[in-house]
């Protein structure tokens, strides 16, 4: 089978029990870098030396069918650099391919920064969305920034420190100065930080330089309310656009407060009328 080990963001003592037993018997381990891998299982006193396999952005493709067979046979133990492999993170290709195949796929659950940086953050957590690593190029990053606009559910983003700053900026342009926002640093980490405030704040905190690993939360955006017959004018303009009424409601819900089943039923009952 295939198993998804979690390992620390950098505090070894969140190293589960689990993790070191699984450790201790695999024989084969899939990792995204063999040279970190090595380091974990020195750090942890695993006398275990099981067979190291590197599994890295870019030779997924190349060895996940590989992979599949021998885990059809014994136990393929996948660990990322930190935290919870698949996740911004290679593996998922290899578990696509395991599960074509028919092979079981598990987890030793551990760590992971998106839930992490979630929890301390003090933002929305009943609804949230991952969003991953943002593009490195400004006019890229300013337009999935602007797709997210009206994204009610808190967002969570991975981010470079050198491109921090100018992301926040983005962000700041995109969601507005006063929008609030998190940005962890090292979590975990002894130099963990967690820095609150909104988007104007955060940017002029980054521009002074910033280091680390680097999780950034921002406040999804209020609902606006309109009346019911706003919503409908704004459906229609939609529809006449060539957008299916489902659809259409489902958009102009998400930026209001009015839920997509009454903007959907009212749109019918307008039409039978």
């Amino acid at each position: 089978m295939i198993i998804l080990g979690g390992t620390p963001l950098g505090n070894l003592g969140d190293a589960s029990a689990r993790l070191s037993e699984t450790l201790e018997r695999v024989s084969l381990i899939a990792s995204e870098d063999t040279r970190t891998t090595h380091k974990l299982l020195t750090a942890l006193g695993i006398t275990n030396r099981p067979r190291l396999v590197a599994l890295h952005d870019h030779n997924e493709a190349a060895v996940a069918d590989e992979l599949v067979v021998l885990a059809a046979e014994m136990d393929v133990l996948v660990l990322s650099d930190a935290g919870m492999p698949t996740v911004s993170d290679p593996g998922y290709h290899l578990v696509r391919a395991a599960v074509a195949a028919g092979v079981t796929v598990t987890s030793v659950p551990g760590p992971s920064a998106v839930i992490t940086a979630l929890a301390v953050s003090g933002l929305p957590t009943d609804r949230f969305t991952f969003e991953g690593f943002l593009p490195r190029k400004s006019g890229e990053r300013r337009a999935r920034f602007i797709e997210l606009a009206h994204e009610r559910r808190t967002m969570i983003f991975y981010e470079s420190p050198n491109r921090l700053a100018d992301a926040l900026a983005d962000a700041r342009d995109a969601f507005g100065a006063t929008r609030d926002a998190v940005v962890c640093r090292e979590l975990t980490k002894k130099f963990e930080e967690v820095r609150r405030g909104n988007l104007a704040e955060l940017h002029a905190w980054a521009a002074e330089g910033v280091r680390g690993e680097i999780v950034v939360l921002v406040h999804g955006a209020s609902a606006t309310v309109i009346s019911l017959d706003s919503a409908l004018a704004e459906i229609d303009a939609l529809t006449a656009s060539g957008m299916r009424l489902k659809e259409a409601c489902a958009q102009v819900s998400s930026s209001t407060s009015l839920s997509t089943r009454d903007l959907y039923q009212a749109a019918l009952a307008r039409k039978l009328n």
